[in-house]
């Protein structure tokens, strides 16, 4: 089985690395990318969608970024202990017609032996907010190491 560093159980700097990495790969917007960091059995919940398995979280990521368009995100540790992360997030994007949303939420992630991630639990409330009122401004892609993050932002 391929692992996927940092392994548990994390330290402080392990937790940040695997928390930056999980952002830069969701700013890809590439579900067959994504996928890779999950067991082929991976359990979600996200909202109220339960998806199992590597192919349901790609149909999902898949039907997310059609509809959740010009997303952005950051996430921050919020707590670790031995093979699990807790964070917290947030994002902008815009739907067809051009309305823009932060979505806020906290993810909960247990992790195998391997590094990779066997459940995602994540509650997100969205806020509509005007397109001047938007705080993440980077090209599409990576976040820049220089971009503040969520506390930096007030968020």
């Amino acid at each position: 089985m391929d692992t996927k560093p940092p392994l548990p159980p994390f330290d402080e700097a392990g937790a940040i690395l695997k928390v930056r990495m999980a952002e830069d790969a969701w700013n890809s917007r590439d579900p067959a990318r994504v996928v890779q960091v999950y067991t082929p059995d991976t359990v979600w919940r996200n909202r109220a969608e339960f998806p199992v398995g590597r192919d349901e979280v790609q149909a999902f990521l898949t039907r997310k970024w059609a509809k959740e368009l010009d997303y952005r995100l950051i996430k921050e540790l919020w707590a670790f202990r031995d093979n699990r992360i807790a964070v917290r997030f947030a994002y902008e994007w815009h739907d067809a017609d051009g309305a823009w949303f932060r979505s806020y939420g906290n993810e909960n992630w247990e992790f195998t032996p391997q590094g990779l991630m066997a459940r995602r639990f994540a509650s997100i409330n969205d806020l509509a907010i005007a397109a001047s009122a938007r705080k993440f401004h980077w090209p599409l892609g990576r976040r820049p190491d220089d971009h503040p993050g969520l506390s930096d932002l007030g968020l």
